[in-house]
Formats: structure tokens, sequence, C-alpha cells
């Protein structure tokens, strides 16, 4: 009896493992995979070797052999571009964290076709633009320098100059990041990619939009009868401002029939979507811990109790509740300025309440055993 049910059960358990292996396969090949990026070069600084940085496709690869000087730039670019995003997003649910020694950098966070991922595009593209452009200027690149084309005279409502000094050269800046940062999304044709290459875009030309003219005044007593004059880029906090303006009202779209643009999903919307963000997937709320999502939720974060906006408790805490704690800062405080040349100041304690969201609370029949 004994021998039969074993080898009733060995019967039962064949189709039992081939279902149980179908279903492993299935879940691997529609589980999206959270692919290594470019923008992991910030993470490895002056460690920068072409063929050890995850992420790059093939013309990424051979742009980064062909230019290592560039990808040298472009390291430093990140680590603003990434400080920039977090500095807009700190007072936001979703605050552009970062994952540590993650070659994704944000995480499954950017799986999701959202207002965020189309942000963090457009900031990153902008950054390389800011990053190349500037390093051509400063004279730290063998392909580039200043902008050659400013020469001779010109005039704006002040009246007449001269082309002189080092004009930030933006077109390479943008040729070059145009290049390298499009490059994985040529290679597919969906949705996402198109969304990514119009954010990209976006993101490139925010860094144009803030070109400011400088200029030197010569002549008598400083009498600006003569001006020499050049073209140079605004500081990288206007496109963080511009593109944090641009997620608020950035647009939801679908991609056309025939996959070559986008149709906006409001049938009131008027006007053109050239310069606007765009998004395929409404965001998740971020108030809890979802790997799934990339969410890390919001338990911990401290939050503004006086305030009723987007960084006050009861929008930052998601309606959970929050605890205060009093903690003792130091501040400079009753400074002097001493002959010379130097500004003595005083440390002073103060106690300040610091609030911070209540983690979420499980419901009480999870806890019944």
């Amino acid at each position: 009896i004994n021998e039969q049910n074993g080898a009733r059960n060995q019967h039962h358990s064949k189709p039992i493992s081939k279902i149980y292996f179908i279903f492993i396969l299935l879940l691997l090949m529609f589980t999206p995979i959270v692919d290594s990026s470019w923008w992991y070069i910030g993470a490895l600084g002056a460690r920068v070797i072409c063929d050890n940085i995850p992420g790059l496709v093939n013309k990424q690869r051979q742009l980064c052999q062909r230019h290592p000087d560039l990808m040298q730039s472009i390291s430093e670019g990140a680590k603003e571009w990434i400080k920039e995003c977090q500095h807009q997003f700190r007072h936001h649910r979703w605050n552009c964290s970062t994952l540590d020694r993650d070659h994704t950098v944000f995480g499954r966070v950017m799986l999701r076709s959202s207002r965020e991922a189309a942000f963090v595009y457009a900031i990153s593209s902008a950054g390389v633009v800011y990053a190349i452009t500037r390093a051509c200027s400063q004279g730290e690149l063998k392909i580039c320098n200043c902008d050659s084309q400013k020469r001779g005279q010109d005039s704006d409502d002040k009246g007449n100059f001269d082309w002189g000094g080092c004009s930030d050269n933006i077109n390479y800046g943008i040729k070059f990041a145009k290049a390298f940062v499009d490059a994985r999304e040529r290679m597919v044709k969906d949705a996402r990619a198109l969304m990514n290459l119009h954010n990209n875009r976006c993101g490139r030309m925010a860094v144009k939009r803030f070109m400011k003219l400088e200029c030197k005044c010569h002549g008598v007593s400083g009498s600006c009868s003569l001006r020499t004059c050049w073209l140079a880029m605004s500081d990288f906090r206007r496109t963080g401002d511009y593109l944090r303006k641009k997620y608020n009202t950035a647009v939801e779209v679908t991609m056309n029939q025939d996959g070559t643009g986008f149709i906006v999903a409001d049938k009131d919307f008027k006007g053109s979507t050239k310069n606007e963000l765009v998004f395929v997937e409404n965001s998740p709320d971020y108030c809890l811990m979802d790997r799934a999502a990339g969410s890390l939720g919001t338990a911990g974060r401290v939050c503004n109790k006086s305030s009723r906006g987007i960084d006050g408790c009861e929008v930052m805490c998601c309606g959970r509740g929050y605890d205060t704690m009093r903690v003792k800062r130091v501040t400079k405080c009753e400074c002097k300025f001493k002959w010379c040349c130097a500004v003595e100041c005083k440390d002073c304690e103060n106690v300040v309440d610091v609030h911070t969201c209540k983690p979420h609370k499980r419901p009480d029949w999870l806890d019944v055993t």
C-alpha cells in the first residue's frame, strides 16, 4: 500500500512541478527589468572606464571610448543634476532619492512612465548639456572650446557691441548630449522611448533658453561707450526651476496609431506639447513603501506643521499623523565685523520642534495569529 501511495504522489507531483515551472517562467517574462543607466557615471567619479560603465548601449560606449575626457565632465555633471533634482523635490513625497551602489540610480520608480520619470529624463539631459558646454568654455576638452561663431559686431536694446570674450558653446553641448543621451531610446520604438526622447529634448532646450548676454564696458571713466559682450549660460538653478514648473503642468499623452508621435489624453487641451514635459502613466501617491513601484514611502520624513502645502504634515504624512521631537540646534549669532577683514560670531543654542511622519499602521487583523 505504501508503495502504491508513493507512486501516486510521485505521479501527482510531476504536473504540479510543471505548473510551478511555467508560473516562474511567465513571472520572469512579464516582470519588468530595471535597466542600468548612464546616470550611474556620476557614482564612478574619476574611475570612468568605458568598458566598466553598466547601462551603456553600443553607441554610448563608442562615444565614451572616443571622448573619455567628455565622460569625466558628464560624471561631474551627473552629481550636479541629481543634487538639483533633490533640491527641487525636497518638499515632495517623492524627493528624487537615489539608491546606493545601484546601477539604475533611482530604482524601480523609473519603470513607470510618470511625471517623475519625465522630470528626471529632462533634468539629466539638461545636466549633460550644461556640463559639456561649461567644460568646452573652460578649455578642459580637446574637441571644443568657445563658440567661434560669435565674432564681429552686433546690437541689443542698449546699442551696438563687439563680440569678444568666450561665448559658451551651447550648440556643441546640445549636439553631443543629443547623440549620447538619446542613443538608448533610438534603439526601440514604443511609447516610453518616444516620451523619453521628447523630455530629453525639453531638457536640452531649457539650458539654451536661459543663455544671457554678459558685457564689459570700455571708455573714459567706464562710460560704456564701447562694449565687448559674450553669451553665457545662467546658473543651473534657473533650468531646474523652469523644469520643475514644467513638471507641475506636464501633459498626459498616448502614442498615436502609427507609433510616430503623441495624442494628448485631455481632448480639451489646446496648444502645443513641443515645450512641455509629457507622461504616459499616472504617478503612485508615494505614501507607503512599495518595492514593486519603487516608492520609499514617507515614514520618518520631516514635515512642516504650520504649512498647508505639499511640505505640510497633513499632505506629506498622507493623513497618518506625525511625531514631534525637541532637538538642540547650534547656529551662528551676534556676528560682528572685525577690522580687518574677519567676521566673528558666537555659537547660540536653540531648542526647536522637529516633526516627522508616523509609519504606516498595520491593520490589527494582520497581527492576529
